[in-house]
């Protein structure tokens, strides 16, 4: 582990101005936010802002919105969002404390869905040689190497089935070596990992939640086991 929890102060500004009006950035405000595991998956809608939470948990650690490794700063015009700037954390001891008090110790990589290739690009890669699925897996065998923190916005939106579970093994590689890994996702394949700590993000806020029991594990159940029982609202006979 590197990171405990993350928590903002807000000693002044519109509590219900864009992010904080945000559902789950509203009780990151309140509660906090603690991780218990190292590896969490934040699942949510379209819109429920796991998007932004996730940038601001990269921006906080130092890691550039545009997506990059934590050598890689600020290759983004726009700056840190504001939810980035007021970002705050309380380190795991040993490597987590290290990191939170030098800046040339921390170590780690945001890897965002729709700027993944760029960034490679400007750290080395070719990405242009391969396709967008394996410059995402590229990024896992090659820069994901040592022991830091992993954030990463919906990985899964360039991945086959096989690529997905290539990705759990890299993302289970990480944490047995120390790494910590924060991912939004909609994918249940992913969210299956054992022993991964589980948040729900929607109108409700964030909640912890197992396997089973997320909406979009439901949902696909239900699909894959009868398709017309939703097609037959959506497409036309």
């Amino acid at each position: 582990m590197i990171i405990e929890r993350a928590y903002v102060h807000l000693s002044s500004g519109d509590r219900q101005a864009w992010p904080w009006s945000v559902p789950c950035v509203q009780q990151l405000l309140e509660e906090g936010l603690r991780f218990t595991a190292p590896v969490t998956f934040l699942v949510g809608e379209n819109g429920s802002g796991k998007s932004t939470l996730v940038e601001g948990l990269a921006e906080g650690f130092g890691l550039d919105s545009y997506g990059g490794s934590h050598d890689w700063r600020y290759a983004s015009p726009r700056g840190k969002s504001i939810l980035g700037e007021r970002l705050k954390f309380d380190a795991a001891s040993g490597r987590g404390r290290r990191m939170a008090a030098s800046w040339s110790a921390r170590k780690g990589f945001f890897l965002r869905a729709e700027t993944a290739l760029d960034a490679l690009g400007r750290e080395g890669f070719a990405p242009h040689t391969v396709s967008h699925g394996e410059g995402f897996l590229a990024a896992f065998r090659e820069k994901f190497q040592h022991a830091g923190l992993y954030v990463l916005d919906e990985p899964e939106a360039a991945l086959s089935f096989s690529s997905c579970l290539e990705l759990v093994g890299h993302i289970d590689r990480l944490a047995q070596e120390g790494g910590q890994v924060i991912c939004a996702t909609h994918s249940p394949l992913l969210t299956a990992l054992r022993g991964a700590d589980i948040i729900e993000v929607g109108e409700h806020g964030m909640r912890r939640v197992a396997w089973r029991e997320l909406g979009v594990v439901d949902h696909w159940r239900r699909y894959l086991a009868d398709p017309q029982a939703y097609l037959r609202h959506i497409v036309e006979p």
